[in-house]
């Protein structure tokens, strides 16, 4: 008996402490401005119920797609086909460009090869292109 007097002797002060306790919201002293930032920044993360309802109501993979919608999806086809046929336009002059200074150059090798070998072979009896010859 006397175990069960000590037991609810030491739970009775724990109790009543509880008590007092539940009564007080917070231990710590409420700003008012703190109190209205924190109303600032619930309204900035929720949205009214309107937005959120239409975020839900999207419309399914068998819907019609409206014609904003479409018209939308059809500039971006058509700006991403401008650029790449641009690109590719770009791309095939600088090839062109490329080609063309190939060309220039094996020509002026070639003619360089070709006339230092006629110089070379030159000996002086004939004149050096055949086509200057006179016929007798």
């Amino acid at each position: 008996m006397a175990g069960t007097h000590t037991v609810l002797l030491t739970l009775l002060p724990t109790v009543l402490i509880l008590i007092v306790l539940a009564g007080v919201e917070s231990a710590a002293v409420k700003d008012v401005k703190d109190s209205k930032a924190q109303a600032g920044a619930s309204k900035r993360v929720f949205v009214p119920a309107s937005d959120a309802s239409n975020v839900l109501k999207r419309r399914g993979r068998r819907s019609p797609r409206t014609y904003e919608e479409y018209y939308a999806e059809q500039r971006v086809k058509m700006a991403a086909n401008e650029q790449r046929r641009e690109h590719l336009e770009e791309q095939s002059n600088e090839y062109e460009n490329y080609l063309e200074e190939e060309r220039d150059e094996q020509y002026e090798r070639t003619r360089e090869k070709n006339e230092q070998w006629r110089e070379f072979h030159y000996d002086g009896q004939y004149p050096r292109y055949p086509h200057h010859r006179r016929y007798e």
